[in-house]
């Protein structure tokens, strides 16, 4: 069995991943850098069984994802899970395709009517790039000065980033258990096929609680509440191997975002979970052909 894994920079995430293919018997791993591999569209040939994206950046993930479709080659996840994941628009249409309960989520596509749309809804609010990841250019607006300072912003700076307005309603992540009000958390979980493998809580005293800045990992047991809209939001955005972001609310569970290239150096040892094991053997299963 031959298989190919799209890489940027070799993570600790990608040796994980590389130490569990290497111990399975018939399997050649091949690496495919993505800043030394080109494409010849129509006439591409390849023996791969399936080739595993693990890219960095999203638009050589999501090209490179399409361009292996286009040559007939399995890939996990898929284009269509890149795009729909990629995309925190299209995330939100999906979930609410798909009745997965997630935030009150609005868009705009001008200053004014970003603005409106805000005052509507109620401070405070989180302004969002529709694509972007590790918590980066993420806005929380209390009042209008803000909100008409970071538009204006936006507005200016032109870039195809911030040329629609995607609004979501801000969740405080404070809970209360035995009558004491406890730090900001959400969850982050990690769905291979139709399980949810593991989870971890992501704690920190600052509104952004993504490891990548600084939110601290602890165990979270998977209960059946949190299998369940875990697996229905993979689903939705069209299943493999994803991580959800999950606020607790009063209301329950909510989904925030889909992650289609998941990142759980962090979560090994945290959860007592092999995720990177967990995927090679979904992995193997998409290459043989049972899913």
């Amino acid at each position: 069995m031959k298989i190919g894994l799209l890489h940027s920079l070799i993570r600790k995430d990608e040796k994980y991943l590389i130490d569990e293919f290497n111990a399975v018997k018939g399997v050649e791993l091949v690496m495919l850098d993505d800043r030394e591999v080109s494409f010849n569209i129509g006439r591409d040939s390849y023996d791969f069984n399936v080739v595993v994206e693990r890219s960095i950046n999203h638009s050589r993930a999501l090209h490179g994802l399409k361009l292996f479709d286009t040559a007939g080659i399995k890939t996990v996840n898929t284009y269509q899970v890149a795009t729909v994941c990629g995309d925190k628009l299209l995330t939100s249409c999906a979930l609410a395709e798909h009745n997965v309960p997630q935030p009150e989520v609005r868009v705009a596509f001008t200053e004014e009517s970003a603005l409106r749309t805000i005052e509507e809804m109620g401070y405070p609010v989180v302004l969002k790039p529709a694509v972007g990841s590790w918590g980066r250019l993420l806005s929380k607006i209390n009042d209008k000065d803000s909100a008409e300072a970071i538009l204006e912003h936006k507005t200016v700076l032109g870039s195809y980033h911030h040329s629609i307005f995607y609004i979501q309603k801000y969740v405080e992540k404070t809970r209360v258990e035995n009558g004491e009000r406890l730090p900001g958390r959400d969850i982050r979980s990690f769905v291979v096929g139709d399980k949810c493998i593991a989870a971890i809580y992501r704690t920190s005293p600052h509104w952004i609680t993504n490891t990548a800045r600084g939110g601290k990992a602890t165990n979270c047991i998977v209960t059946d509440e949190l299998n369940d809209i875990s697996v229905r939001a993979a689903k939705a955005v069209g299943g493999g191997i994803v991580a959800i972001d999950v606020f607790e609310s009063e209301h329950g569970l909510m989904v925030n975002e889909v992650n289609y290239t998941m990142e759980y150096k962090n979560s090994i040892a945290t959860t007592g979970v092999n995720i990177p094991q967990k995927m090679v053997e979904y992995i193997l299963q998409v290459a043989e052909g049972r899913i």
